[in-house]
This record gives structure tokens, C-alpha cells and sequence, in this order.
């Protein structure tokens, strides 16, 4: 039986670790780029000033070098996918899980969402969580012992006994691309279980390099002087 609490606790000490490794290096292309005499890039500069234009190079920097490069990392990581296949263990079709109850979905969906549309127009609630449960004991008790929100369990109703889908040529694209989050958990009996595990590191370290970017950006003072 997996121990899938004690993979989440090895996955947050590997994030964290990388973490570290992308703030350092991300820390020195903004210091590779500094003025000489300007302060910290949080410090607030005028309009015009070595400190202001230095920031301003360095929200460009992320925007139109790190992000694109990013972005480019994770297309190949997604086209690397398509080398790998479902083998039909059925897991994902009879367990989904999402924050949003039910009644939410629908409301997602009637406000547009497309994602929601998708996700009510395949799976329903099961009745239970003892129900789900069945079906990937360890996730649900990993789920129990490390997420305080309430999470809803769903199933496709399309699946029969042989794990195929009766629906198969007008699944929705959701379907398609499943799974499209290296960092998501997977059964070993996962098809793209290899794939997740080939690629975990590089997919944490564009993450963990998009949180920061995101502090840098919130932090940075935009206000003028």
C-alpha cells in the first residue's frame, strides 16, 4: 500500500530545497543588473531614477525572459506527455476530486466557466466519502491528514466494468488532456505515472520560479515619487 503522506512530506522537503536553489538564482540576474549606489530592489525610487529604471528592467526581465522561458519549458514538458499513454486502470473516472461542491459547479458553469461546464458534463457526487474511498484509499486519507478544506468526490457514470468509457469519441477535452499537472498524485497503476516522476523536478522548479516572480512583482513599489 503506498504511503501517500509520507510522499507529500518528501515532495514539500524536495519543493522547498528548490525553492531555495530558484530564489538564489533569480536573486542574482536581479543583482547581475543593479546600478552601483542604488538600494534594495523593494525600495521605493522616483520616476527617472537609477533605482526606478533598474526596476522597471527587471519586471521586463521577467515578463519578456524568464516567464517566455518558462512558459517554453512547460509546453515541452506537456508535449512530452503524448509519449506515454492511459493503460486503463480507470482511477481518474471513478475519482475526481474538487473544492466546489456541486450547487458552486453550477453556478461556475452558468457564469461561463468552461472548466466547470466540462467537469458537470462528466462526473457526478458520489453519496458518500466512504464511497470514493473504494476506489484510492491512501489518496483519501492523505487527503484527511493534509487538507483542512473540504474537498467533493465525483465519479463518471460512463465508465463500466471493464474501465472503458461508453462515451469514449464525446469525452470532453478535460479527458483529453488528463492528466496535465505533473504535480498532481497519480496510482502507480497511472499510465503517466512515469512521466510525472521524469519530470516532478523540472516541473517544481518552474513553479517554485513563478512564485517568486509573483512576490517580486507584489512587492516592488509601483507608486511614483
Amino acid at each position: 500500500m503506498e504511503d501517500l503522506t509520507v510522499s507529500i512530506k518528501n515532495l514539500r522537503q524536495k519543493y522547498r530545497e528548490i525553492f531555495k536553489t530558484s530564489a538564489e538564482e533569480l536573486e542574482k540576474r536581479v543583482n547581475d543588473i543593479k546600478p552601483e549606489g542604488v538600494g534594495d530592489i523593494f525600495d521605493a525610487y522616483p520616476i527617472g531614477s537609477p533605482g526606478r529604471l533598474w526596476q522597471d528592467s527587471v519586471l521586463k526581465m521577467f515578463d519578456e525572459d524568464i516567464c517566455r522561458e518558462i512558459f517554453r519549458k512547460w509546453n515541452e514538458i506537456l508535449a512530452y506527455r503524448k509519449e506515454f499513454s492511459c493503460n486503463g486502470c480507470g482511477t481518474c473516472c471513478r475519482l475526481a476530486c474538487s473544492e466546489f461542491s456541486p450547487e458552486e459547479l453550477k453556478i461556475k458553469a452558468e457564469h461561463g466557466d468552461n472548466f466547470a461546464n466540462q467537469f458537470l458534463s462528466v462526473f457526478i457526487p458520489y453519496e458518500s466519502k466512504e464511497q470514493a474511498k473504494q476506489v484510492y484509499p491512501e489518496y483519501i486519507e492523505m487527503l484527511e491528514k493534509n487538507k483542512e478544506d473540504k474537498v467533493y468526490f465525483y465519479h463518471c457514470p460512463k465508465l463500466n466494468d471493464c474501465n472503458r468509457c461508453t462515451d469514449y469519441d464525446n469525452r470532453p477535452q478535460i479527458c483529453r488532456d488528463f492528466p496535465d499537472n505533473p504535480l498532481a498524485f497519480l496510482p502507480k497503476s497511472c499510465g503517466f505515472e512515469q512521466w510525472k516522476q521524469e519530470i516532478e523536478p523540472v516541473a517544481l522548479m518552474l513553479h517554485s520560479m513563478l512564485e517568486i516572480i509573483e512576490y517580486y512583482k507584489n512587492h516592488i513599489p509601483v507608486r511614483t515619487l
